[in-house]
């Protein structure tokens, strides 16, 4: 029985954390605060600051892990996968030099630039404000303005969405190099986005079902960004919108940047490359990469994984990936976050919730709530996930919803989310783009 190192403790780390306890392993959990089901899973518990590495090495020293899991994007930015090699205990997260994938936008657009990989938009990094307003009218006014560093998803402005015109994305543009001393500016496409996450081992990839977000805060996707308000993949793994050959692509993609990460550092990405992509008139090109499973994403491809995930886990170690076997049920998921009233800008905190009957079936992962002795308590950010999973988007949809429907308190959550009308618009657009 292997023993494994989880670092985190948000909705993300809950579903890893069952499902390496489902496939047998014994999960010792090290994170910023005390998560209501990584509380009931793990066999030990340690609560620390996730930039603390010499007591998240005593802790992993402690339990004598065998690999270890580092799930959110800061603690793998940060080096906490470097800190715990120097314990001789691997993980399933890249090094701090290859988590530049997504720790540096322009780290991953001049990556993908230097060594001919498709995918890039137009697009040039900036360490002064000299030279950006004639870049954003070079543009049209269709831009996309994007802090360097990690921003908890919202560092990102597009032009018509959050910037109205070219002198608020000189102003973004300037706030953002204030912050970290460069800013990239690319090309906006227009396409519908999606996610496709893989696991890595540095040489080899292999993708898991096609998944799409919901940044947006309100139904229609109207409102701010957020971390993600829900998410859905379809049992044929594809989405309605897109084809075989949109997958290929982005599999290329992918594919060809493990390749250039090592020829670039001398270093194998092995963990999870989560590309953003989208689907344009002229075929996917490349939003972003994350080094790490997305919020809610994992939730949709964890629970319907077939092989051994302690398996999946030694292959992205050990460089063994092509000699498995990774298969995932025919099933469609649909993922739902209940959140504070108020979210994301003014969320109410402190107030008591309750789950009435959660339907039979439905996976439920805690997020920002603490276990109180009266009971589970709303933090500031996302509460509760859960995730409906049947044969057809629309069964999945109907549980998603109706477990969402069973907290009692100042919540709410995105119900078009997974729903046959929006996905038609979805479908509609690409349509319309791709004649």
């Amino acid at each position: 029985m292997k023993r494994v190192i989880l670092v985190g403790n948000g909705a993300r780390e809950h579903v890893i954390g069952e499902t390496l306890k489902k496939s047998g392993a014994q999960v010792f959990t090290y994170g910023k605060a005390r998560n209501p089901g990584l509380l009931e899973l793990s066999e030990g518990y340690e609560v620390g600051d996730l930039k603390d590495f010499a007591h998240m090495q005593k802790f992993a020293r402690a339990v004598q892990a065998d690999f270890a899991f580092v799930g959110p994007d800061d603690p793998i930015a940060d080096g906490a996968v470097d800190a715990l090699l120097a314990l001789e205990i691997h993980s399933v997260a890249p090094l701090q030099t290859v988590a530049r994938l997504e720790s540096s936008k322009s780290f991953t657009r001049d990556l993908v630039a230097k060594y001919g990989i498709p995918g890039n938009p137009k697009f040039k990094v900036f360490y002064e404000d000299n030279g950006v307003e004639d870049f954003l009218k070079e543009l049209g006014g269709n831009y996309v303005v994007k802090a360097d560093g990690l921003m908890g998803g919202k560092g990102v402005k597009v032009s018509g969405d959050h910037l109205k015109d070219i002198a608020e994305g000189v102003a973004y543009a300037r706030e953002c190099l204030t912050a970290a001393g460069r800013v990239v500016i690319e090309e906006k496409f227009i396409g519908q986005e999606f996610s496709l996450m893989s696991f890595c081992d540095g040489v080899h990839t292999v993708e898991m079902p096609a998944i799409q977000d919901h940044k947006r805060a309100f139904d229609g996707d109207l409102g701010s960004n957020t971390g993600g308000m829900g998410s859905y993949s379809d049992a044929n793994h594809l989405l309605p919108f897109l084809s075989l050959g949109d997958i290929e692509e982005a599999r290329e993609i992918t594919h060809r940047v493990a390749k250039a990460l090592f020829e670039e550092t001398g270093v194998l990405f092995k963990g999870i490359m989560y590309g953003g992509f989208i689907a344009t008139a002229d075929g996917v090109r490349l939003i972003e990469y994350n080094a790490r499973f997305g919020d809610p994403e994992v939730m949709n491809v964890l629970p319907i994984l077939q092989t051994n995930f302690v398996d999946v886990c030694e292959a992205v170690i050990h460089g063994d990936l092509a000699s498995l076997k990774v298969e995932f049920a025919a099933k469609a998921t649909v993922c739902k976050y209940v959140v504070p009233n108020g979210y994301p800008e003014n969320p109410v905190k402190g107030q008591k919730i309750e789950l009435e009957g959660v339907p039979a079936g439905v996976r439920t992962y805690y997020s920002s709530v603490d276990k109180t002795p009266e009971g589970l308590v709303l933090s500031s950010s996302r509460a509760i996930a859960f995730v409906g999973i049947g044969d057809t988007l629309a069964e999945a949809e109907k549980l998603a919803a109706s477990a969402c429907d069973s907290v009692k308190g100042p919540v709410f959550y995105r119900k078009d989310v997974g729903t046959a009308e929006l996905i038609q618009k979805r479908v509609d657009m690409m349509k319309s783009l791709r004649g």
